[in-house]
């Protein structure tokens, strides 16, 4: 079922909401609703989760970075303004979406980077939890604030915090609904790198060509193993690694690595 299917109704597919920028074999996705705190419409959903259906395709791209438009907000949310007005029966289906979309994200067989530009609450924190590394600028806040709106962190936040910074700093932070920053946040492994003052763009852009640089279906093979294994007993996660690992021998570019190394020269990946 396409991404179109998934919704109850018809929802339009407004290239404004969220836009897609190509940067070489990098991809920048942005919220630009900056009006409103970059956050998440049912519109806003459905044209997020079209752009990533079609990257999931395109494996030219090397690393997705998701961020917000501005300085002021990664993303707020869900739009709080649309649920009040929201049809009762419509609410359980915005939810399962903004649920999908964070496993979206985190199902993307390229690497993803959440670039935090500013605050991040709610459902914008969950979709930080759903990338596999986040970089924030100084000024930026998180916080799985939910529990201070009398609801809970509905799209993946109780499961996805606890197995990143464990258990017990997970409920710290979900039950007191507080916010945290950047240092706070770097201390307990929810923020991978803190940027320079002004240097968000430059850090998240350093991060990503570090990773675009090395083999692409090693790349996607190493995200693979340690997303299905790292959950798993230790015997059968290696079992997972050693599958991911094989899928890489048979490739041209491990080919490559080997000739480049051995004539002293950076390797030319080609992804196949």
């Amino acid at each position: 079922m396409s991404v179109a299917e998934q919704f109850p109704v018809h929802i339009p597919d407004l290239p404004e909401l969220v836009s897609a920028r190509r940067e070489g074999n990098l991809a920048w996705l942005t919220i630009e609703r900056e009006a409103v705190m970059n956050c998440l419409s049912f519109p806003t959903l459905r044209r997020m989760r079209v752009l990533l259906e079609e990257l999931s395709k395109d494996l030219s791209v090397r690393c997705v970075l998701i961020t917000g438009a501005g300085e002021k907000a990664f993303c707020a949310g869900a739009d709080l303004k649309e649920r009040k007005e929201m049809p009762a029966e419509l609410v359980p289906h915005f939810v399962r979406n903004i649920r999908a979309l964070m496993d979206d994200v985190e199902q993307l067989p390229q690497p993803t980077i959440g670039v935090i530009n500013g605050v991040a609450f709610g459902g914008g924190t969950e979709l930080l939890l759903a990338c596999d590394l986040r970089v924030a600028a100084p000024h930026a806040q998180l916080g799985l604030t939910e529990t201070s709106l009398a609801i809970l962190p509905g799209a993946g936040g109780t499961q996805r915090l606890p197995r990143l910074v464990g258990k017990s700093r997970a409920k710290d932070l979900i039950l007191t609904a507080r916010r945290i920053g950047v240092a706070e946040s770097a201390a307990m492994g929810l923020v991978n790198r803190v940027a320079e003052p002004g240097q968000l763009r430059a850090a998240a852009l350093e991060l990503a060509q570090s990773i675009a640089a090395n083999g692409p279906v090693a790349v996607r093979a190493a995200k693979r193993a340690v997303d299905q294994g790292s959950e798993l007993p230790m015997e059968q996660g290696l079992e997972v690694e050693a599958r991911c690992y094989e899928e890489t021998l048979p490739t041209s570019d491990r080919v490559e690595a080997l000739a480049a190394f051995a004539e002293k020269r950076k390797p030319n990946f080609q992804g196949r």
